[in-house]
């Protein structure tokens, strides 16, 4: 963990001067986290991408103003999240929000002998990722902030600029909304 945490901070040291090598390995590192933390916050591919890209692209440009003080990928997934948050205020002035019912694959599965059980987890993630996708935009933002991503109810207040009781009673109210989802979503499934 430390020599990967050494060999990040010679990345770092290395897109401070521009080198595209440097640029180009973190990249390959982070991408893939970014995406999918943007990608759960729009709900949509092509805009998670276009996020994860800008993202990419505001760390570049402004790293020098990373001073360390948490860990690179935390840094990182701010920027994405606020450029995510950013992006669902752009969506909401043009238009009212539209849910996709999207199709979401599981991640690094990594017992393929698992046969049915593995199908039957695929079903069951696939029905807790529509339930939480069809969930209003701030209860939906919010449940991902706090359980996909681990920011705390002060963190979260913060990002999405509400008070701390405002986000307890948004996360409450958005867990009993998900949970009336997927009783119904088993009683229909």
């Amino acid at each position: 963990m430390k020599a990967n945490s050494e060999h990040i901070n010679q990345l770092i040291a290395g897109c401070r001067k521009s080198d595209k090598k440097c640029q180009f390995e973190l990249y390959q590192q982070y991408y893939k986290a970014m995406y999918n933390t943007a990608l759960r916050i729009v709900n949509d591919e092509f805009e998670a991408e276009d996020i994860m890209q800008e993202a990419f692209m505001n760390c570049f440009t402004k790293i020098d103003t990373y001073k360390g003080e948490v860990a690179f990928g935390a840094w990182l997934k701010k920027i994405v999240i606020n450029k995510s948050l950013t992006s669902l205020k752009k969506i909401k002035k043009k238009s009212e929000v539209q849910l996709k019912d999207l199709e979401y694959k599981l991640k690094d599965t990594t017992d393929e002998q698992m046969g049915v059980a593995e199908d039957e987890i695929n079903d069951q993630v696939k029905m807790i990722q529509r339930a939480v996708g069809d969930l209003q935009e701030n209860y939906r933002v919010a449940l991902q902030l706090s359980l996909f991503e681990g920011y705390d109810n002060e963190e979260i207040a913060e990002i999405m600029q509400i008070s701390n009781e405002n986000c307890r009673t948004t996360i409450s109210r958005a867990k009993t909304k998900l949970r009336q989802a997927l009783q119904h979503s088993t009683l229909v499934y």
